[in-house]
């Protein structure tokens, strides 16, 4: 007789929908941060989150680097938290143009603007 393995299934927490959600208590747990600052950051649009059909948000995990570069902006700057959103823009408008540069390569030569000519003034006079 052939002994039968059993398996069992066991969908693993958001493996077949993508990233499992986080509600703002564990996207706060995981921060650091209090939940109230997390709904701030919701509120101002400096995280985006999906939402539940009881009206709460729910949030992405990759949000956890996202707050925790919000945080060491804030610490850095002093900026109000509305402003980091601008400052965020800004940072991410940079390095999309830095990278389109990269892969461009500059395959396009630097032109120069001509230089003027030296004009002689002898043979004006003539």
């Amino acid at each position: 007789m052939n002994p039968q393995s059993r398996y069992v299934l066991v969908r693993a927490r958001g493996s077949a929908q993508g990233p499992a959600l986080l509600d703002e208590a564990e996207l706060a747990r995981r921060c650091g941060l209090h939940p109230e600052l997390v709904r701030r950051f919701w509120a101002l649009g400096l995280i985006p989150a999906a939402r539940h059909v009881d009206g709460s948000p729910w949030f992405s995990p990759t949000q956890v680097p996202a707050v925790a570069r919000l945080q060491r902006l804030r610490a850095a700057l002093p900026l109000n938290y509305a402003a980091l959103g601008l400052v965020c823009d800004l940072l991410d408008r940079i390095a999309d143009l830095e990278t389109a540069l990269r892969v461009r390569g500059r395959t396009e030569p630097v032109r120069r603007p001509p230089t003027p000519q030296p004009t002689d003034d002898r043979s004006e006079r003539n």
